[in-house]
């Protein structure tokens, strides 16, 4: 079994130091908990809601920040997947989330799809996530809206990864009572479709009048939540990464085989 861990939080916008510092802890803690995988939210280091493109370029940070070290000491034996507010080599900004262990910054993936007014803010990737060798499994990690694009998350599911890692931010939307919100219901969607697993790991808070939903939930390659919480602090769920290996549903159906491409 794999134990993944989520750190639900509610970053301080501005607050680059603190929200730093605060990120780290928590890696700390899910590493003294025997995490193999810990999710961080979306923007972590930075918060989200920015007033204009400059307070986002002053609060982005290079993939060669100090703080990936820092979660890269505080890992232990844990992959740690966290999102952060990127600057790049020429002066673009990019919602990004950093691949880190315990030799350091692994993959660096740049969010494709960007949700509404992040195009104020971000320059859209143009890559798709690395599918890499953990000891969590092979693990693929990708940003919030990336997650909605089923034609994106097949392609990962097609290139190996066995989970998904999804740093969050979900702004609270209307839903019917006794429902889950719509994030959770895709990304058990993506989990049962492609028979992967999905970690996604939400904030909380308000920020600057924006409700944030705080449905951080890690779902089985079976569809189905494993584990789910808004409250601030570590979730912690155990997996089975070995589902996610066996795309064989009966003697007969099979996730991938089933497919035609020749008329889709």
């Amino acid at each position: 079994m794999t134990l993944i861990a989520c750190w639900t939080a509610a970053p301080r916008i501005g607050d680059l130091a603190g929200n730093c510092a605060r990120s780290v802890t928590a890696v700390r803690e899910a590493a003294a908990a025997g995490a193999d995988l810990v999710v961080l939210p979306e923007l972590v280091t930075s918060g989200y809601v920015f007033t204009s493109a400059q307070e986002a370029a002053d609060l982005a940070v290079p993939a060669d920040h100090e703080v990936f070290a820092q979660w890269a000491r505080a890992a232990g034996d844990a992959v740690v997947v966290g999102g952060f507010c990127e600057r790049g080599p020429d002066g673009e900004v990019f919602n990004s989330a950093a691949v880190v262990d315990a030799t350091g910054v692994l993959a660096v993936y740049r969010k494709v799809h960007l949700w509404d007014e992040e195009e104020r803010f971000f320059t859209a990737g143009d890559e798709l996530p690395p599918v890499l060798d953990t000891r969590a499994g092979r693990v693929a990690p990708l940003v919030c809206y990336d997650l909605e694009f089923p034609e994106f998350t097949r392609a990962l599911a097609l290139a190996g990864a066995e989970v998904l890692a999804v740093p969050t931010n979900w702004p609270l939307v209307p839903r019917p009572d006794g429902e889950r919100p719509p994030e959770v219901v895709i990304a058990m969607a993506t989990a049962r479709v492609n028979r992967v697993v999905v970690a996604c790991c939400d904030r909380t808070g308000t920020e600057r009048g924006v409700r944030w939903t705080a449905g951080t939930t890690v779902v089985g390659a079976d569809g189905w939540p494993v584990a789910s919480g808004g409250a601030e602090g570590l979730l912690l769920a155990e997996v089975d990464v070995a589902l996610a290996r066996d795309k064989q549903l009966t003697a007969r159906a099979h996730v991938f085989a089933d497919r035609r491409p020749d008329l889709y």
